[in-house]
Protein backbone atom coordinates (compact mmCIF):
# COMPACT_ATOMS: atom_id res chain seq x y z
CA UNK A 1 0.00 0.00 0.00
CA UNK A 2 1.14 3.75 -0.76
CA UNK A 3 2.54 5.64 2.20
CA UNK A 4 -0.61 8.31 1.59
CA UNK A 5 -3.34 5.95 1.36
CA UNK A 6 -1.53 4.01 4.50
CA UNK A 7 -2.00 7.64 6.23
CA UNK A 8 -5.74 7.47 4.87
CA UNK A 9 -6.32 4.68 6.03
CA UNK A 10 -5.99 5.76 9.89
CA UNK A 11 -8.80 8.08 9.78
CA UNK A 12 -11.37 4.63 8.88
CA UNK A 13 -9.34 3.39 11.35
CA UNK A 14 -9.67 5.92 13.84
CA UNK A 15 -13.56 5.85 13.50
CA UNK A 16 -14.80 2.83 15.25
CA UNK A 17 -11.77 3.15 17.65
CA UNK A 18 -12.69 7.38 18.81
CA UNK A 19 -16.84 5.58 18.32
CA UNK A 20 -16.03 3.14 21.16
CA UNK A 21 -13.73 5.13 23.44
CA UNK A 22 -16.02 8.16 23.50
CA UNK A 23 -19.04 5.47 24.69
CA UNK A 24 -17.10 3.55 27.57
CA UNK A 25 -17.65 5.77 30.20
CA UNK A 26 -21.55 5.38 29.24
CA UNK A 27 -21.69 2.27 28.89
CA UNK A 28 -20.44 1.71 32.28
CA UNK A 29 -22.00 4.81 33.66
CA UNK A 30 -18.54 6.26 34.52
CA UNK A 31 -19.31 9.91 36.30
CA UNK A 32 -17.27 12.75 35.38
CA UNK A 33 -13.88 12.92 36.88
CA UNK A 34 -14.22 9.32 37.12
CA UNK A 35 -10.38 7.64 36.06
CA UNK A 36 -12.63 5.89 33.17
CA UNK A 37 -13.88 9.42 31.95
CA UNK A 38 -10.09 10.91 32.44
CA UNK A 39 -8.20 8.01 30.98
CA UNK A 40 -10.53 8.13 27.96
CA UNK A 41 -10.60 11.81 27.91
CA UNK A 42 -6.98 11.66 27.83
CA UNK A 43 -6.80 9.39 24.72
CA UNK A 44 -9.27 11.19 22.75
CA UNK A 45 -8.09 14.09 22.32
CA UNK A 46 -4.69 13.06 21.19
CA UNK A 47 -6.25 10.75 18.63
CA UNK A 48 -8.88 12.71 16.50
CA UNK A 49 -6.16 14.84 16.37
CA UNK A 50 -3.90 13.04 14.57
CA UNK A 51 -6.49 11.41 12.67
CA UNK A 52 -7.45 14.62 11.45
CA UNK A 53 -3.88 15.87 10.61
CA UNK A 54 -3.50 12.27 8.46
CA UNK A 55 -5.41 14.54 6.15
CA UNK A 56 -3.06 16.81 5.23
CA UNK A 57 0.04 13.79 5.57
CA UNK A 58 -1.78 11.90 2.64
CA UNK A 59 -1.81 14.51 0.73
CA UNK A 60 1.71 15.49 1.53
CA UNK A 61 3.52 12.27 0.92
CA UNK A 62 1.31 11.79 -2.30
CA UNK A 63 2.98 14.54 -4.08
CA UNK A 64 5.79 14.03 -2.23
CA UNK A 65 6.10 10.57 -3.39
CA UNK A 66 4.43 11.22 -7.10
CA UNK A 67 1.87 8.89 -5.70
CA UNK A 68 -1.76 10.94 -6.65
CA UNK A 69 -4.17 8.62 -8.42
CA UNK A 70 -7.88 7.94 -9.09
CA UNK A 71 -7.88 5.65 -6.08
CA UNK A 72 -6.33 8.52 -3.65
CA UNK A 73 -8.62 10.94 -4.83
CA UNK A 74 -11.35 8.89 -4.07
CA UNK A 75 -10.38 7.25 -1.33
CA UNK A 76 -9.16 10.19 0.48
CA UNK A 77 -13.01 11.92 0.81
CA UNK A 78 -14.43 8.73 1.83
CA UNK A 79 -11.91 8.26 4.59
CA UNK A 80 -13.09 11.92 5.42
CA UNK A 81 -16.57 11.16 5.13
CA UNK A 82 -16.63 7.92 7.31
CA UNK A 83 -14.53 9.31 10.12
CA UNK A 84 -16.90 12.66 10.57
CA UNK A 85 -20.23 10.61 10.16
CA UNK A 86 -19.09 8.69 13.14
CA UNK A 87 -18.14 11.36 15.31
CA UNK A 88 -21.06 13.26 14.26
CA UNK A 89 -23.15 10.24 15.41
CA UNK A 90 -21.30 10.41 18.84
CA UNK A 91 -22.06 13.90 19.31
CA UNK A 92 -25.55 13.57 18.45
CA UNK A 93 -26.03 10.73 20.80
CA UNK A 94 -24.57 13.10 23.43
CA UNK A 95 -26.87 16.52 22.93
CA UNK A 96 -24.43 18.53 20.95
CA UNK A 97 -24.98 17.73 17.52
CA UNK A 98 -28.84 18.47 16.79
CA UNK A 99 -30.19 15.09 14.74
CA UNK A 100 -31.72 17.10 11.89
CA UNK A 101 -27.99 18.34 11.29
CA UNK A 102 -26.88 14.87 11.36
CA UNK A 103 -29.52 13.68 9.04
CA UNK A 104 -28.73 16.30 5.72
CA UNK A 105 -24.99 15.82 6.57
CA UNK A 106 -25.99 12.13 5.70
CA UNK A 107 -28.47 13.11 2.84
CA UNK A 108 -25.49 15.30 1.44
CA UNK A 109 -22.54 12.82 1.78
CA UNK A 110 -24.35 10.02 0.60
CA UNK A 111 -25.71 11.77 -2.82
CA UNK A 112 -21.88 13.23 -3.11
CA UNK A 113 -20.92 9.63 -2.98
CA UNK A 114 -23.58 8.63 -5.75
CA UNK A 115 -22.31 11.52 -7.99
CA UNK A 116 -18.57 10.12 -7.38
CA UNK A 117 -19.35 6.54 -8.21
CA UNK A 118 -21.58 7.77 -11.69
CA UNK A 119 -18.44 9.84 -12.35
CA UNK A 120 -15.85 7.04 -11.85
CA UNK A 121 -18.19 4.49 -14.25
CA UNK A 122 -17.25 7.20 -16.82
CA UNK A 123 -13.77 7.17 -15.75
CA UNK A 124 -13.70 10.44 -14.26
CA UNK A 125 -12.20 11.01 -10.41
CA UNK A 126 -14.26 13.31 -8.26
CA UNK A 127 -10.95 15.34 -6.35
CA UNK A 128 -11.87 17.45 -3.29
CA UNK A 129 -12.58 21.30 -4.33
CA UNK A 130 -12.19 24.46 -2.15
CA UNK A 131 -15.42 24.34 -1.21
CA UNK A 132 -15.81 21.04 -0.09
CA UNK A 133 -12.67 21.57 1.73
CA UNK A 134 -13.91 24.46 3.73
CA UNK A 135 -17.13 22.16 4.31
CA UNK A 136 -14.41 19.91 6.02
CA UNK A 137 -12.99 22.67 8.00
CA UNK A 138 -16.01 23.42 9.84
CA UNK A 139 -17.13 19.90 10.46
CA UNK A 140 -13.82 19.60 11.87
CA UNK A 141 -14.63 22.74 14.03
CA UNK A 142 -17.61 22.07 15.30
CA UNK A 143 -16.43 18.03 16.41
CA UNK A 144 -13.30 20.23 17.88
CA UNK A 145 -15.38 22.06 20.29
CA UNK A 146 -17.61 19.57 20.87
CA UNK A 147 -14.64 17.07 22.29
CA UNK A 148 -12.92 20.29 24.29
CA UNK A 149 -16.80 21.18 25.65
CA UNK A 150 -17.22 17.13 26.71
CA UNK A 151 -13.76 16.45 27.70
CA UNK A 152 -14.28 19.39 30.47
CA UNK A 153 -16.98 17.96 31.45
CA UNK A 154 -15.79 14.21 31.71
CA UNK A 155 -12.59 15.41 33.65
CA UNK A 156 -14.33 17.41 36.17
CA UNK A 157 -12.65 20.47 35.47
CA UNK A 158 -15.88 22.25 34.34
CA UNK A 159 -17.54 21.37 37.69
CA UNK A 160 -14.32 22.33 39.67
CA UNK A 161 -13.88 25.47 37.86
CA UNK A 162 -17.48 26.28 37.82
CA UNK A 163 -17.64 27.24 34.37
CA UNK A 164 -20.61 27.74 32.58
CA UNK A 165 -20.55 26.06 28.91
CA UNK A 166 -24.26 26.75 27.66
CA UNK A 167 -22.83 29.60 25.62
CA UNK A 168 -20.20 27.74 24.27
CA UNK A 169 -22.55 24.84 23.53
CA UNK A 170 -24.84 27.24 21.86
CA UNK A 171 -21.50 28.27 19.35
CA UNK A 172 -21.16 24.69 18.90
CA UNK A 173 -24.31 24.51 17.39
CA UNK A 174 -24.01 27.75 15.09
CA UNK A 175 -21.00 25.56 13.81
CA UNK A 176 -22.71 22.69 13.05
CA UNK A 177 -25.63 24.57 10.86
CA UNK A 178 -23.18 26.42 9.46
CA UNK A 179 -21.63 23.18 8.17
CA UNK A 180 -24.86 22.05 7.10
CA UNK A 181 -24.85 25.27 5.32
CA UNK A 182 -21.63 24.79 3.46
CA UNK A 183 -21.76 21.51 2.58
CA UNK A 184 -25.01 21.86 0.00
CA UNK A 185 -23.18 25.05 -1.24
CA UNK A 186 -20.55 22.75 -1.89
CA UNK A 187 -22.36 20.13 -3.07
CA UNK A 188 -24.09 22.05 -5.38
CA UNK A 189 -20.71 23.45 -6.60
CA UNK A 190 -20.01 20.01 -7.62
CA UNK A 191 -23.03 19.19 -9.39
CA UNK A 192 -22.36 22.24 -11.40
CA UNK A 193 -18.98 21.05 -12.55
CA UNK A 194 -20.24 16.98 -12.73
CA UNK A 195 -24.03 17.30 -12.94
CA UNK A 196 -23.47 16.93 -16.58
CA UNK A 197 -22.22 13.16 -16.25
CA UNK A 198 -25.87 12.36 -14.60
CA UNK A 199 -28.06 14.29 -16.88
CA UNK A 200 -25.91 11.59 -20.03
CA UNK A 201 -27.76 8.74 -17.89
CA UNK A 202 -31.10 10.23 -17.12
Amino acid sequence: MKTSNKFTLVRIVSAPFFFVLYFLPLWFHAENGSLLSIITTCILIPSLAFAEFTDFLDGHFARKNNEVGDFGKMFDPFADVFLHLSLFTCFTFTGYCPLPVLVLVIYREFAQNFLRMIAAKKGVAIAARKGGKLKTVFYITSILISLAIESLARTGLAASWGLDLSAARTVNVCFYVASVVFSYVSFFDYLKSFGHLLKEDV
